[in-house]
């Protein structure tokens, strides 16, 4: 048998056995965790999210400043991704056979992460969640700018900053 029929017979078995094992959903028998515990935390990273979308379109709505065209997209941007992971998580925990808890009651007390609102600019990016997050944004503007100065020396020949 050459290797692409048993590639091929290889495949054709591991959608056999997937087809075998698709009325179990989510939690097969070799599913290795404890279900109700999963649940629990995904749960926990439910409020987590909810809790920092909401603080990223507060901040998207209220930046004020010199920047803050800037920072408003990033904040929106950022509101957009955090509802994305929002939306992996209650469809895990559906896939598990719990129910996502998205009831706005009590979901400080649940989230790792704490809704605060600042008061300028300044204090929104100080928050240690946004701040991590523009650090990581600005050290790949500075990647990129150096790529394009790389670029810049590769084709010109000459280095655009004299040392």
């Amino acid at each position: 048998m050459s290797t692409r029929e048993t590639f091929l017979s290889d495949i054709k078995e591991i959608r056999r056995r997937a087809r075998e094992h698709l009325s179990e959903g989510a939690v097969t028998q070799n599913y290795g965790g404890k279900v109700d515990d999963a649940i629990a935390l995904l749960n926990h990273a439910v409020a987590t999210e909810i809790v920092c979308i909401l603080r990223y379109k507060f901040h998207a709505v209220c930046a004020t400043g010199l920047a803050s065209e800037a920072v408003k997209e990033e904040f929106a941007q950022h509101a957009k991704e955090e509802e994305a992971h929002l939306d992996l998580l209650a469809e895990r925990i559906n896939q598990l056979g719990g129910k996502p808890n998205l009831n706005p009651d009590g979901v400080g007390g649940r989230a790792a992460s704490e809704y605060a609102e600042g008061e300028n600019l300044v204090d929104m990016i100080k928050d240690p969640t946004t701040r991590v997050l523009l650090e990581r944004i600005l050290a790949q503007e500075e990647e990129h700018a150096n790529d394009m100065h790389d670029l810049l020396v590769s084709h010109e020949g000459r280095p655009m900053l004299e040392r």
